[in-house]
């Protein structure tokens, strides 16, 4: 089976070198030629557009930074559909509105080509890793036949519903990732404000009901080495909570806390550290104490 992949940048290349480890044939387009020529030179196919990926492969997996560009790419001149076959199947691993992905099925649909939307967890060390938790929403028979791609990125599948599942579920899921890492960094600096060694407030919590996944993975190789390397980007925890957002306003839904952790994130941003990682939120409240 032939495989394109769109989206060359930190998530997309690590998955795109495990389909090709996996011994997949790869067709590879991105607008950043250097890293085109990196899979070049491991052996994948390079194409010109997405156009060209589409037109020599039987899956096309897109892994973009937002929901216009992926539109763009699957709809727009020389994109994906203008070249894909009648059978073909899109996979997009990108983090859009539910909307979105569901608007480009439709078109999609039009074509004979299948969509399936398969947002990602687990950061770049999962992708890079192969250990990544895949939320997929499309038709069940659609999303099996290509069951075995997505094992080669990922540990754990979960099939979660028709076309806009997926990224429904990842929204939510990032919803509550970007909130608890605003509480974790408040809730460390008043602890440490108060007088305690950050350590014993990590042994106890992470122990006690007060425990998070933002806790466990980001304070003691993060927070607590000062390594704000990421990770997951400020910038990216930013645009998924705008998803989430935005989503809220199409169900007429109020977000109280997702638009207040929205502000703490552009707080962040604003103090030059969106490319740093999420942990990187405890340094705003440091400044202000």
């Amino acid at each position: 089976m032939k495989i394109g992949f769109i989206g060359l940048g930190v998530m997309g290349k690590n998955m795109a070198e495990n389909i090709l480890e996996n011994g997949y044939e790869l067709n590879v387009y991105d607008v950043v030629e250097e890293l085109v020529e990196q899979f070049a030179r491991k052996g994948a196919s390079v194409c010109k557009s997405p156009s060209e990926v589409a037109s020599k492969s039987d899956v096309i997996m897109t892994s973009l930074p937002n929901s216009q560009i992926v539109k763009n790419v699957i709809l727009g001149k020389n994109g994906v559909l203008q070249g894909a076959k009648s059978d073909a199947i899109i996979i997009d691993l990108s983090s859009i509105t539910p909307k979105t992905i569901q608007y480009i099925a439709k078109e999609a649909e039009k074509s004979g080509v299948e969509v399936v939307d398969a947002p990602v967890s687990g950061g770049s060390i999962g992708a890079k890793n192969g250990t990544l938790t895949i939320m997929a929403g499309g038709k069940k028979e659609v999303v099996d036949s290509v069951s075995d791609i997505l094992k080669s990125i990922g540990k754990t599948i979960y099939y979660v519903g028709s076309v806009g599942s997926g990224d429904t579920v990842k929204l939510v899921n990032n919803l509550l990732l970007g909130a608890n890492m605003a509480a974790v960094s408040e809730a460390l600096v008043l602890g440490i404000k108060a007088g305690m060694d950050p350590d014993i407030l990590f042994q106890v919590i992470s122990k006690s009901s007060g425990n998070s996944y933002a806790l466990t993975s980001k304070y003691e190789k993060f927070i607590k080495e000062r390594n704000f390397n990421p990770g997951f980007m400020v910038d990216l925890q930013y645009k998924d909570l705008q998803l989430a957002i935005d989503t809220a306003k199409d169900l007429k839904i109020p977000l109280v806390i997702g638009n207040l952790t929205q502000q703490l994130y552009e707080m962040a941003r604003s103090e030059g550290m969106g490319k740093e990682d999420i942990s990187a939120l405890v340094k705003v409240y440091e400044k202000w104490l």
